[in-house]
């Protein structure tokens, strides 16, 4: 199989266009399609604090829904625009207030067009991906090896918020863990949730989330080549949203 797994979107739609370009794809039909049948896949969080997440959310179930010809897992932020579309109690922060705007800005029918594609969306993906015959993982915040399978609470936890410990940081974010160094497992696991001013990879993991959204790079991983791609953001640089590891 081959796949380009693209890292957190945020709603970077003009950059998700342009790494594509560099990866080979053509956007002749008004959707990105590769020559030699590669297929995309995505980590979650396609909306929330970019300029265009309803574009990108068009995009994506265009690709994942109707054509069937890309891959689809989401992440937290994908969990919490579910919730609103259905009509949960939810706080519009943290960058779900720039999506919410994006759609009250739309007609009505617009609107009813967007909700019932993300719904679907996000109904018909599975919590994580398990590719090339259990080779490749694509899981938004990462998996432990012993939940490769699984689908519990616990489980869907860790993988739409990583390993967080109930603890918070000072700016109110969830403490979390680095599991993926102390992850041994034989299955290539690519994941994105905690920006990172470059791919990390360690243990066999591939962290590809390099926040398009706070200035940094839109990336994307292509397997089973291993090699990594990247584009410029055209946001504002926000130093402090990086994580840094020792």
């Amino acid at each position: 199989m081959k796949i380009d797994i693209i890292g957190d979107i945020h709603g970077c739609f003009d950059e998700l266009k342009e790494l594509t370009l560099k990866l080979g794809y053509s956007w002749e039909t008004g959707l990105p399609v590769h020559s030699s049948g590669r297929t995309l896949g995505f980590v979650g969080d396609l909306t929330d604090r970019g300029p265009a997440s309803i574009k990108v959310i068009e995009v994506v179930w265009r690709l994942v829904v109707h054509h069937q010809n890309a891959h689809y897992t989401p992440g937290n932020h994908c969990n919490k625009l579910y919730r609103f579309f259905l009509g949960n109690k939810v706080q519009v922060t943290h960058g779900l207030e720039t999506t919410a705007a994006e759609y009250e800005s739309l007609y009505k029918q617009d609107q009813q067009s967007i909700r019932k594609k993300f719904i679907e969306l996000y109904e018909k993906a599975p919590l994580y991906l398990v590719l090339d015959n259990g080779k490749l993982v694509i899981a938004h915040a990462g998996i432990k090896q012993e939940y490769i399978g699984q689908t519990h609470g616990k489980v869907k936890e860790f993988v739409l918020y990583g390993d967080i410990t109930g603890k918070k940081n000072p700016d109110g974010t969830p403490v979390r863990l680095d599991w993926a160094k102390n992850y041994h497992g034989d299955a290539c696991i690519v994941y994105g949730h905690t920006p990172v001013k470059e791919p990390r990879i360690i243990n066999n993991t591939y962290n590809i989330d390099t926040g398009a959204v706070f200035g940094g790079k839109l990336t994307a991983l292509r397997y089973p080549e291993m090699e990594l791609v990247s584009v410029p953001s055209t946001m504002p640089y926000v130093q402090e949203k990086f994580k840094q590891f020792d």
